[in-house]
């Protein structure tokens, strides 16, 4: 699925609308952590990150682990820099009120999967 698709389905607020979303990525893969650690270790190269920390150091964490986008869930929104620095670095920020679980299990039905799970699971 598109970030574009998964965008428009979920209803995200694009927080980085210099960076077009629209046919994007194609996104296959998921991941939802708040501990940075665990997503340079365990996040797919390819896929989107959940989260509700918005400093700085998401941003350098996504851009390293090779992420697509990143989605600040509960209502967090990054700081004016911070956001910036994703515009820069060409990384689409998102962001919806939804919890983080909630979000993960619509992303879920929507076909994307953990690291190495396979769709038929």
């Amino acid at each position: 699925m598109t970030l574009g698709n998964i965008v428009s389905t979920l209803g995200l607020e694009v927080l980085t609308p210099e960076l077009s979303v629209n046919g994007g990525a194609d996104v296959e893969k998921g991941h939802a952590s708040d501990l940075l650690s665990d997503v340079l270790a365990h996040a797919p190269s390819g896929g989107i990150l959940l989260t509700i920390q918005v400093h700085m150091n998401v941003i350098a964490v996504a851009l390293h682990a090779g992420l697509s986008a990143v989605i600040f869930t509960e209502g967090m929104r990054p700081e004016e820099l911070v956001r910036l620095r994703a515009v820069q670095e060409g990384l689409p920020l998102l962001a919806t009120n939804e919890s983080t679980f909630e979000l993960a299990g619509r992303l879920y039905a929507l076909g994307l999967r953990g690291r190495g799970q396979a769709e038929s699971e």
